[in-house]
């Protein structure tokens, strides 16, 4: 097990790997190239990072050779799963608990993120800077100064990054986003969007050392030290501030993606946001119920968060964004959309498989082609920094006024003052 880093030895090992490793990591991938193989680590293989795993093992050309997890037991589950894949013809993966010694390995193609939201920037950073490919769950930063550095390591290192927002790859979804284009409803003033789910409260935690199968120190990573609790690990994080961006960041980007695709819009001119904790007593800092307003300039949007409520807050058949237009409304739900006229009759009904797959094959075309992907760290950024100023506006209490050209908050130095966060010693991002 690795060692945590200090400050000077972080800037050190970055400022290595940013030559070297690149180097090393330029010279593997054109002998990937040749033999039409790609060599993928997975970071944080619990739970989403299991599917995926088995998701990149499935592609052609491509080698799981790396599972990386703090939690022992993951990755024992995760090699396991990993066989249930057919004709992989891959060796084993090697099962390793801290992540830098993938990027030390100079045969490695790209790093796969799936580790809670304070790791996603950090990482993402850290593997471009080793001259790795970056597939990186959603949101892709924990704070928007996170995102802006993301974005700019991306590009820094001439690294492909792409964000878990597979919704971009679904074919029938984006045909539905090009009619709007084509001015299908004509223009859109108003989009609205939601998650709803039936959560149970998370209860009161009890401070106690880590199991003997987690590392919590390397849990913790990039963020200052709190005491373990046994509510946090694996999935509790979401819910505190320290650690996770609430229902916002975890299922709202989703929706706020599919709104800013549909709307063409990029930064806000104002966010407001109203809600709470109103279902459940417990550790939860996060709201389980939350309205957040977006405007851009002459149109609206809402997003609409339920996670303690079983029921649609509007639309059928999962429906989680609609625009309305001066000709009609298109709803998009989870793998198509409906399009009604101005008298609700429905004129379109469109459904078709869901594009995960195809999502991740968008990724590897452009490690091997060049180009952007189909969600790239851009528009990961400008879709997570909605929720990340909607996160801002419930925590100050008040709606903030945004740079429509560079997405910053406008003359709030309290607001302002969250827009990155404290760092573990040696663990600040830098480009």
């Amino acid at each position: 097990m690795w060692q945590k880093l200090d400050r000077r030895r972080f800037l050190q090992w970055t400022a290595g790997t940013s030559v070297a490793a690149c180097t090393a990591a330029s010279t593997a991938q054109q002998a990937s190239s040749v033999a039409d193989r790609l060599r993928v680590g997975v970071m944080g293989v619990n739970g989403r990072g299991r599917a995926l795993a088995q998701s990149f093992a499935s592609r052609p050309g491509v080698e799981v050779a790396y599972l990386c997890d703090v939690d022992s037991r993951a990755i024992e589950a995760t090699i396991a799963a990993l066989k249930e894949v057919p004709d992989t013809g891959a060796r084993e993966p090697q099962g390793v608990g801290d992540f830098r010694r993938v990027l030390d390995d100079p045969q490695v193609d790209a790093l796969i993120i799936a580790a809670p939201n304070h790791w996603h920037a950090p990482a993402t950073i850290l593997a471009c800077a080793a001259g790795k490919h970056v597939y990186v769950e959603k949101p892709c930063s924990h704070t928007a100064e996170e995102g802006e550095l993301a974005l700019a390591a991306a590009r820094k290192h001439n690294r492909v990054v792409a964000t878990g927002t597979q919704r971009r790859s679904y074919g029938v979804i984006v045909e539905g986003m090009n009619k709007l284009r084509e001015g299908v409803i004509g223009e859109i003033r108003y989009a609205r969007s939601w998650y709803r789910a039936r959560r149970p409260g998370i209860g009161r935690g009890q401070v106690m050392d880590p199991p003997a199968w987690l590392d919590f120190d390397l849990w913790q990573g990039p963020a200052p030290r709190r005491p373990y609790k046994d509510n946090l690990v694996h999935y509790n994080w979401h819910w505190h501030w320290h650690w996770g961006n609430g229902e916002l960041g975890n299922n709202g980007v989703h929706a706020l993606d599919l709104v800013r695709w549909g709307m063409g819009v990029d930064f806000p001119t104002r966010v407001a946001s109203s809600g709470g904790r109103y279902w459940h007593d417990d550790d939860q800092e996060t709201p389980d119920t939350h309205v957040v307003t977006f405007e851009f300039g002459p149109r609206l949007a809402t997003w609409e968060g339920l996670s303690c409520s079983p029921t649609e807050p509007g639309g059928t058949r999962a429906a989680i964004a609609a625009f309305h237009g001066d000709q009609g409304t298109l709803e998009v739900f989870d793998v198509g959309y409906r399009i009604y006229d101005l008298q609700h009759k429905l004129v379109a009904d469109q459904s078709g498989p869901a594009g995960e797959l195809d999502h991740i094959d968008s990724f590897l075309r452009c490690i091997r082609e060049g180009g952007r992907p189909a969600a790239d760290i851009e528009d990961g950024h400008r879709s997570a920094l909605l929720c990340h100023l909607g996160n801002i506006a419930q925590r100050v209490g008040r709606a903030l006024q945004i740079d429509p050209g560079t997405g910053h908050i406008r003359d709030d130095a309290e607001a302002a003052a969250l827009w990155g966060r404290e760092y573990a010693p040696g663990w600040r991002p830098e480009v």
